[in-house]
């Protein structure tokens, strides 16, 4: 007689583990470099906050709207020329650095033909 034919499920397979740390193991030889922090950037969001904030606050203390209007552009416009000063400062530096010369700029020049009274 011949029944119904009875399966066991396949064993399954043993979750993989990641490979454990050995105390004595050496780090990668070379770590990925770490990219500076955006400073001039960091300068420009918060510049950009405080034209935000700034005119918010003198509305709140009865300035009229066209003064405060006119004090959120003018730190709009103070804003934008330091953010091009930075980004252009930073590109000097960058492009000096590259080249393995000092970025140029003003300063005491004691050249020997400088007539001095």
């Amino acid at each position: 007689m011949s029944g119904p034919r009875r399966t066991t499920p396949a064993p399954r397979p043993a979750p993989r583990r990641a490979p454990r740390r050995t105390p004595g193991a050496r780090p990668a030889p070379h770590p990925a470099p770490r990219r500076a922090p955006d400073t001039a950037g960091d300068v420009v969001r918060w510049a950009v906050f405080s034209c935000a904030l700034v005119p918010v606050v003198l509305l709140w203390y009865g300035t009229p709207p066209a003064g405060a209007a006119g004090t959120a552009l003018g730190l709009a416009a103070v804003t934008t020329a330091c953010h091009f000063l930075l980004r252009r400062s930073e590109l000097g530096a960058r492009l000096g650095a590259e080249r393995g010369t000092a970025a140029r700029g003003g300063g005491r020049h004691t050249r020997s033909s400088t007539p001095v009274d």
